[in-house]
């Protein structure tokens, strides 16, 4: 699979069908999801944000680097600590693609190790990609395979990582993430809903690849799952600037965690670094999901997406209704690009007392329309 991403920062383990799909309009796909047709038989259309859009991303990038370079160096060395030098980092695309380019680079700079990292296609309601399994279990042993995303919503990803990998025995269906502000992985930089600067961009900020696709007539059955390479899109590709912008403060990272393990908690002079807070109980998260829905009358949960990342892909790709946030956070930085996205779009945002996460995405369902 073509990327601007180097072969020695990930190998992608997808079909590249450039020209073979034609993507389709936000209202166009939402029409057709709520009508049953499966989002990973279609592409959205790509673009290049706005520029009021673009300098809110670059302002957040500026500012929550270094505490997502915590974050980073925080699940780096869980992952060292409980797997060793052995581990194979199997990142799901796309989200999953840049944590794992992080990790890898982490755990070279401050460990001196050489991890291999792979990226796999997951679906939601489809399964892992079965042919990348393989790929991956002719070359690894089971046990070295760690499952890599970036951040938790609802745990729907986890939740379908837990059925895939049952078919596989000695692979773990342990997921390591940035932040789980759904509370589902001990394996995590943070419990805390944070902005992780790539959620806020699409392609642009992930190689230039789409999301992946499946479907019959375009996927065979000993192909891996799809992806679409948008080399038009190169001379607005932010790939490496991102990588480069969270590498820059890996040093200072691995500095203040030694720190914090030597001298104790650091949280009251760091307010914005200190990963790992505590759980709100594994799997909370589904459980205010569930309350969201009930008190706004919603039967379809899967309009539903909390969090910080999933909110923004809500404003980036579907059709949105509106967006709960907490009033804690009226004004917050963290959100700055959701309220220009939600101006842009005109998407009401309501302000709800919110416990696992900062804001809520809630998509519009078509037939309302």
């Amino acid at each position: 699979m073509r990327s601007s991403y180097k072969e020695k920062d990930v190998i992608l383990l997808l079909k590249d069908i450039t020209g073979l799909v034609e993507p389709l309009p936000a209202e166009q796909r939402e029409k057709l999801i709520q009508k049953g047709k499966h989002y990973c038989e279609m592409l959205p259309v790509e673009y290049v944000p706005t520029r009021k859009y673009m300098e809110v991303y670059q302002q957040a990038l500026e500012y929550y680097a270094r505490p997502v370079a915590v974050a980073v160096g925080q699940l780096s060395d869980q992952i060292i600590k409980e797997r060793g030098s052995d581990v194979v980092l199997v990142s799901l695309a796309r989200a999953g693609i840049p944590v794992g380019i992080l990790l890898r680079r982490y755990i070279r700079i401050m460990y001196g190790m050489d991890i291999p990292h792979y990226s796999v296609s997951i679906i939601r309601g489809k399964g892992i990609d079965h042919n990348a399994m393989g790929y991956l279990l002719a070359r690894y042993r089971p046990e070295q395979l760690l499952f890599v995303d970036g951040w938790t919503g609802k745990g729907a990803i986890f939740r379908q990582l837990e059925q895939a990998v049952a078919a596989y025995p000695g692979v773990s269906p342990q997921l390591a993430v940035l932040a789980d502000p759904a509370a589902i992985t001990p394996l995590c930089g943070t419990h805390e809903d944070i902005l992780i600067p790539s959620s806020c961009l699409n392609s642009t900020v992930s190689g230039l690849i789409s999301r992946t696709f499946l479907r019959d007539d375009i996927i065979g059955p000993d192909d891996f799952h799809g992806a679409v390479y948008y080399g038009e899109l190169k001379d607005a590709d932010l790939s490496y600037a991102y990588i480069h912008a969270i590498q820059k403060h890996f040093e200072a990272a691995g500095q203040f965690l030694r720190e914090q393990a030597g001298y104790g908690s650091a949280r009251q002079n760091q307010p914005d670094e200190k990963p790992g807070q505590t759980a709100y109980g594994m799997g909370g998260g589904m459980r205010e999901v569930e309350d969201i829905a009930r008190k706004s009358g919603i039967t379809d949960i899967n309009l539903i997406k909390p969090g910080i990342g999933e909110t923004t892909r809500v404003l980036l790709r579907r059709i949105p209704w509106m967006i709960l946030t907490d009033q804690r956070y009226r004004g917050d930085r963290e959100l700055e690009h959701i309220v220009r996205l939600a101006e842009e779009k005109g998407t009401q945002i309501q302000y709800y007392p919110l416990k696992h996460y900062k804001c809520c995405g809630i998509i519009r369902k078509m037939a309302d329309t």
